[in-house]
């Protein structure tokens, strides 16, 4: 009988962090680049009894044996990296990746940390930044004689100075690719870093080797479901509840045992 209550425990543990990861979803819907998250279990050990196809008899044997599952567990946190939908802003520095890859930029303590959220601006020297002031890389530096700013698809910088100049070029925007961006350890701040289980990152133009183009004047973002997300929630809350209502059930039998003349 106690087994019901451990086994149960784990099963409430696990939809808490089930829970946690649906809300943190809910939370970002309106973040941008943000990907959503889906919490992974798997079941725990067995209590064997007898082993399936053990023998029973004289020539005969068990065909399903006697197991008792002992629980649940969290066995990953899986980040979706499908494409959010798009936000047009007409800002000339807001940028959207159209496809796989990140942004690179550079944190305050030297780190190359990686993006979808393409939201940039130019701080007090004209450099290119991201909303925390960390350097889009590689650097490019916007002159402060700029009338105007063009992005490729490619990813080509270049700033027009006049209504009849043709426009100079001052920077290339590169994007990165990972063998397995799920693996991506995330920061906070829409911000990733590399891992172990990321590998290591590629270097590529952007439309090239798979990557997506550069769209100018828009952002990527969340890509959150809302009712999705309703609806993982309600099915979470509902096993969370059902798992206490078996403790609730193993505490009344082991009453029914104590209570026993």
């Amino acid at each position: 009988m106690l087994k019901s209550l451990n086994t149960a425990a784990t099963g409430m543990a696990a939809q808490q962090t089930n829970m946690d990861t649906i809300a943190n979803n809910i939370a970002n819907v309106n973040t941008n680049g943000f990907k959503k998250s889906r919490a992974e279990f798997e079941d725990l050990m067995y209590h064997t009894v007898r082993e399936p196809g053990s023998a029973t008899g004289f020539n005969s044997y068990s065909p399903n044996g006697v197991q008792t599952g002992l629980g649940v567990k969290t066995a990953a946190v899986q980040r979706d990296f499908a494409d959010g939908s798009m936000v047009m802003t007409k800002q000339p520095l807001d940028l959207q990746i159209e496809g796989s890859g990140f942004f690179q930029v550079l944190t305050p303590d030297g780190q190359v940390a990686y993006t979808r959220d393409g939201a940039f601006k130019k701080d007090a020297q004209g450099r290119v930044v991201d909303k925390n002031g960390n350097f889009l890389q590689p650097e490019i530096t916007i002159p402060p004689t700029a009338a105007g700013i063009q992005v490729s698809p490619s990813g080509e910088v270049t700033v027009i100075q006049g209504l009849n100049d043709p426009g100079t070029v001052v920077g290339q925007i590169d994007v990165v690719t990972f063998v397995n961006p799920a693996g991506l350890r995330a920061m906070g701040k829409n911000l990733f870093n590399q891992s172990p289980s990321s590998g290591q990152p590629v270097t590529v133009r952007p439309g090239t080797n798979g990557t997506g183009y550069i769209a100018q004047g828009q952002l990527e973002s969340s890509n959150v479901n809302i009712v999705d997300e309703m609806v993982n929630m309600i099915t979470a809350q509902r096993a969370y509840e059902t798992n206490s209502k078996v403790i609730q059930a193993s505490d009344q039998m082991l009453q029914s045992i104590n209570n026993l003349r």
